[in-house]
C-alpha cells in the first residue's frame, strides 16, 4: 500500500519552512538567537534600595543622596526603605528572597562583610545570594567618647579602662558591624577588658557614647564629624591614616600607639543573585555619574566620606576579598557573632 508523505501545516508556506530549517542549521549548536536586552525600557517601575540599619547612618545618608538624583534623572521613583535589626541580617535576608528583576537592591556598609565573616549561621550564603552592583563611598571610622570624660588622647582612655577591675563597656551599631570590629580590635591590642553592647544602628550607639552610657564607640564620618564640630562628641583617634586629614592633630590608631590595625568603612550596593548584568551595569554607571557631581562630592566630604565607583564585577571581587580577610582578623581578636 502506498503511503503518502506527512503533510506540512497548511498555514506554513514551503519557502518559510525551508528558511527556518536553513537558519537553524546555519546557527549551529554553539550559537543562540539574539536575546532581548533586559535593560531596555528600564526602569519601568519604582526601584527600592533597602537599608540594613536605622535612618541617619552613613549608609542611609549616602543612599538617599543617590536615590534623589537617580529619581530626577530617570523620572521614576527611587525609594529608600530602612529595615534595621539583627545586625543587618533582616534586610539582607529580605533582599536575597526578592525577584532578581533589578527593582530591589541592598545598600550595604562594610558591616555586611564583617557579619558575613564572623557568623556561620546566616540564613543565606553572602557569597552566593547576592551579586555586585558597585561601591559608592568609603570613610575612615572615628573613635568617639563623651567630652565629659575629659580624655585628651587614646592613652588616657586606655589608662582609664585598665584601671577598671570589672572592665569597661563599648557600644556599636550592632553585632558584626565595623564599629564592633574596630572597638574589639582596640580593646584586644590595648589589653583591657571590655564588654560589647550592640545597638540597632550607628546613631543610637553614638548617642549613648555622647551621653556617657558606654565608654566609647566607633562611627563613620557622617555620624562623628558634625557632632564633634559642635562640641557634643570628643574624637580621640581614627581607624585609618586617611582619617587624619579631617581634624588637625588627629592620630590614627597606629600613630596613637596601637600598630597592627588599620581599616576604613566602605559602602556599596548589591542585588539578588540572578539580577541581569545589563541592569546592574546601568545602575552602577548612573551611581558613578551621580557620585562624580561636584555638589555630591562636596557634600560627602563634609561628612568625611569619599565617593568611590566600581563595576559590578569589581565590587563582587572586593566584597569577597574583604570577607576572607576579616574572617582571619576576627579569629585573631576573638570576635564572636553573639557579640
Amino acid at each position: 500500500m502506498n503511503r503518502r508523505p506527512p503533510s506540512r501545516p497548511s498555514n506554513l508556506p514551503r519557502r518559510t519552512l525551508v528558511a527556518a530549517v536553513a537558519s537553524a542549521v546555519l546557527a549551529g549548536p554553539g550559537l543562540a538567537l539574539a536575546q532581548p536586552d533586559p535593560a531596555a525600557g528600564y526602569p519601568a517601575q519604582p526601584i527600592r534600595f533597602i537599608i540594613p540599619a536605622t535612618a541617619g547612618g552613613g549608609t542611609d545618608v549616602i543612599t538617599r543622596i543617590i536615590a534623589k538624583y537617580m529619581t530626577e534623572a530617570w523620572n521614576s521613583p527611587v525609594l529608600v526603605e530602612n529595615r534595621a535589626g539583627a545586625g543587618g541580617v533582616i534586610a539582607a535576608q529580605y533582599v536575597a528572597g526578592q525577584k532578581p528583576d533589578g527593582y530591589t537592591f541592598l545598600a550595604i556598609p562594610s558591616a555586611f562583610g564583617v557579619r558575613s565573616a564572623i557568623d556561620p549561621k546566616l540564613p543565606y550564603d553572602p557569597l552566593k545570594a547576592f551579586v555586585g552592583v558597585g561601591q559608592t563611598a568609603r570613610s575612615p571610622s572615628f573613635m568617639v567618647v563623651s567630652p565629659a570624660r575629659g580624655f585628651k588622647t587614646l592613652k588616657d582612655l586606655i589608662a582609664f579602662a585598665k584601671a577598671q577591675p570589672q572592665g569597661v563597656v563599648y557600644g556599636s551599631a550592632g553585632v558584626g558591624s565595623t564599629a564592633h570590629l574596630h572597638a574589639a580590635a582596640t580593646a584586644h591590642l590595648a589589653g583591657f577588658k571590655a564588654e560589647h553592647v550592640a545597638y540597632k544602628g550607628t546613631p543610637e550607639a553614638v548617642n549613648d557614647a555622647m551621653n556617657g552610657r558606654v565608654l566609647y564607640t566607633f562611627a563613620p564620618g557622617p555620624n562623628a564629624l558634625p557632632l564633634a564640630r559642635e562640641g557634643k562628641l570628643q574624637i580621640l583617634v581614627t581607624s585609618s591614616l586617611a582619617g587624619t586629614k579631617y581634624m588637625p592633630g588627629l592620630q590614627s590608631l597606629a600613630q596613637a600607639g596601637l600598630p597592627g590595625y588599620e581599616s576604613e568603612d566602605w559602602f556599596g550596593v548589591l542585588a539578588p543573585a540572578g539580577t541581569p548584568l545589563a541592569i546592574r551595569e546601568r545602575v552602577s554607571k548612573e551611581m558613578a555619574r551621580i557620585l562624580a557631581l561636584p555638589e555630591v562630592r562636596e557634600r560627602l566630604s563634609t561628612f568625611g566620606a569619599e565617593p568611590v565607583s566600581s563595576t559590578p564585577q569589581a565590587f563582587d571581587a572586593f566584597v569577597r576579598d574583604y570577607i576572607i580577610r576579616t574572617r582571619k582578623l576576627a579569629e585573631e581578636i576573638g570576635m564572636k557573632p553573639e557579640g
